[in-house]
């Protein structure tokens, strides 16, 4: 199973996040500010996922030109090269950009099929200063580890 995705996956100790919204909300800012703390770039606007098992891969597509592998849009900046993951990763989060407003301040646990596995959903403002944060910690809440900052 295979499934393409618009979206920005990162790497965090062979754990995959999968940043997805719409253009402009903040995926690759978000991506840099993650980048700057230890994380890896998987692949940047297009993501390959596919199914291994029990668990969901994200990974750089394989259809994609080499030279973008490691290679993210910084608005206003241009294309840079950035820390690249060296292969797939286990999906282990969604992070879904949301407005501000529209966040529970105390949401329930969420969820979400990617290739028929159940995968954590967390909805965030992009742009916040505690984005980078609050992803770190909802991937230790779901994972059982913290990837503390670099």
């Amino acid at each position: 199973m295979r499934q393409m995705v618009n979206g920005t996956a990162l790497a965090f100790d062979g754990r995959a996040v999968l940043l997805i919204g719409p253009s402009g909300a903040g995926k690759s800012d978000l991506a840099l500010r993650l980048i700057e703390g230890g994380a890896r770039l998987i692949a940047d606007d297009l993501v390959e996922l596919t199914r291994d098992g029990n668990q969901v891969m994200a990974g750089f597509p394989a259809t994609a030109p080499a030279e973008l592998r490691g290679r993210i849009e910084a608005r206003g900046l241009g294309i840079v090269a950035v820390p690249a993951a060296e292969r797939p990763a286990a999906l282990a989060l969604v992070v879904e950009a949301s407005a501000s407003d529209a966040i529970d301040r105390l949401p329930e646990d969420q969820f979400s099929q990617w290739l028929g596995v159940e995968i954590p959903v967390l909805h965030l403002a992009l742009m916040e200063a505690s984005a980078p944060t609050k992803v770190r910690l909802a991937l230790g809440r779901f994972s059982g580890s913290i990837i503390p900052p670099s």
